[in-house]
């Protein structure tokens, strides 16, 4: 019988996909954690009653959050190619295919990183503050520390999703 495979060729065929899949996922997700962390941190804290408010920024930034959510990834995936060309030399295989996911997956988790910061009591960012914290202290102390079971959970959710 040609063409069957047999079990033990399975088996090889399904744990290298496996593997292929792992590595597309887990590298895509630690970069979307790179860019939408910070990116979700400035849209908090540059709301126009935020800790800095810079609202053209926030207007700015939020329209190329929105933009970036509301297309399909199979649009993007093709609008891509020569962005994930450059980047990575290459439009296939598993690491071509880390440009589109984090592109795709960076607004959906900025946007979850600020929903998570705006769960942070306002009374402890007014505590630093009038205690003469910086900026750097209120994310640091006050809103990293304080959102991070909700950021996690977002880090999981945008990982499955």
């Amino acid at each position: 019988m040609q063409g069957r495979l047999s079990w033990d060729e399975f088996i090889v065929l399904m744990w290298d996909a496996t593997l292929e899949t792992g590595y597309m996922v887990g590298l895509a997700a630690l970069f979307t954690v790179l860019i939408g962390l910070p990116l979700g941190v400035v849209l908090f804290i540059t709301r126009p009653a935020g800790v800095a408010p810079l609202p053209w920024l926030n207007r700015a930034l939020g329209a190329v959050i929105n933009i970036g959510r509301s297309l399909p990834f199979v649009v993007l995936l093709i609008a891509l190619i020569p962005f994930t060309r450059l980047i990575v030399g290459t439009t296939l295989g598993s690491t071509a295919a880390i440009v589109p996911i984090t592109i795709g997956a960076f607004p959906f988790f900025a946007r979850v990183v600020e929903n998570a910061l705006d769960e942070v009591e306002r009374g402890r960012i007014e505590a630093i503050q009038s205690m003469g914290g910086s900026i750097w202290h209120v994310i640091g102390k006050v809103l990293l520390p304080e959102a991070l079971p909700t950021i996690l959970a977002g880090v999981t959710l945008t990982t499955v999703v």
